[in-house]
């Protein structure tokens, strides 16, 4: 197993990961370099940023890229969002995604703050 993969935060952002590409499977064709794509990438970002961030050297570095991974999981709950108000997710779908990200970066933060700790 690989170091990262101990981790709680990244193995959420990469269920997350893998069920946006399931969901936006089903988004239309016109939406393939709209929505999307950004709600993928933001998703891969979210839990590439803790691998990348966990192999550096320094506790700043990490918590560097763990502020990075947070951003990306705000840029997709509002991404989610629209995607629900415009028709793309039923409200099932995106109840249960919405709930996944919160977990995911809630479960961030809380690595982001002890990183924090750890490098004080």
């Amino acid at each position: 197993m690989r170091h990262y993969e101990r981790l709680l935060a990244w193995q959420l952002c990469h269920q997350l990961a893998l069920d946006i590409y399931r969901a936006t499977d089903r988004f239309p064709k016109h939406e393939l370099y709209g929505l999307t794509s950004q709600a993928r990438r933001a998703a891969v970002s979210a839990a590439a940023n803790i691998v990348e961030g966990s192999a550096k050297h320094g506790r700043r570095d990490f918590r560097r890229y763990l502020d990075i991974a947070l951003g990306s999981l705000s840029e997709l709950s509002y991404l989610l969002l629209i995607s629900r108000d415009i028709g793309l997710l039923q409200l099932e779908s995106w109840t249960a995604l919405d709930q996944l990200q919160g977990r995911a970066r809630f479960m961030t933060w809380k690595l982001y703050n002890a990183v924090g700790k750890q490098a004080s």
